[in-house]
C-alpha cells in the first residue's frame, strides 16, 4: 500500500512539472529535449518524494493554520515545496515571478488531487 501510494507521489510531481513547463509562462526547463526531460523527470521524483513524506508533517504542524483559512494554507505550503524545488534544480528550472509560483503549485495541487494514491477496497455482493 505505501509503495503505491509513493509511485501515486511521483507520477503526480512528474505530469505537474511536466504540466507546468509546457503551460506556465516563466516556468522554464534549460537544456536540449533529451537533457529537459531527465530534469523533468529527476526533478518530478524529487517533489514526489518531498510530498509523500515531508508534506504530511508540514500538514499536521500547520494544521490551526490551514483549518483557519479552510484549507487555502495548502496552497502556500504547495507554492514553498515548488520554490525549494527552483532551489534544488536551480540552473537547469527556473521558475521567474511569483505568478510562476502560484500558478505551478496549482498545477501541483490538481496533480496531487487527480492522480489516485490509494487502493480502493472491492466490494463483495453475497446474498
Amino acid at each position: 500500500m505505501l509503495m503505491r501510494k509513493l509511485v501515486g507521489c511521483i507520477v503526480a510531481g512528474i505530469l505537474a512539472l511536466t504540466i507546468a513547463s509546457f503551460l506556465v509562462p516563466g516556468f522554464t526547463v534549460e537544456g536540449e529535449l533529451n537533457q529537459s526531460i531527465k530534469i523533468l523527470v529527476l526533478a518530478g521524483v524529487v517533489l514526489g518524494l518531498i510530498n509523500c513524506f515531508i508534506k504530511p508533517v508540514i500538514n499536521l504542524i500547520t494544521l490551526p493554520l490551514r483549518w483557519l483559512t479552510f484549507g487555502l494554507f495548502s496552497l502556500v505550503i504547495n507554492i514553498l515545496i515548488i520554490w525549494l524545488i527552483d532551489v534544488i534544480f536551480s540552473p537547469q528550472i527556473t521558475i521567474a515571478g511569483f505568478k510562476a509560483l502560484f500558478l505551478s503549485g496549482l498545477l501541483v495541487w490538481l496533480a496531487n488531487l487527480l492522480v489516485p494514491k490509494k487502493e480502493r477496497r472491492k466490494r463483495s455482493y453475497n446474498n
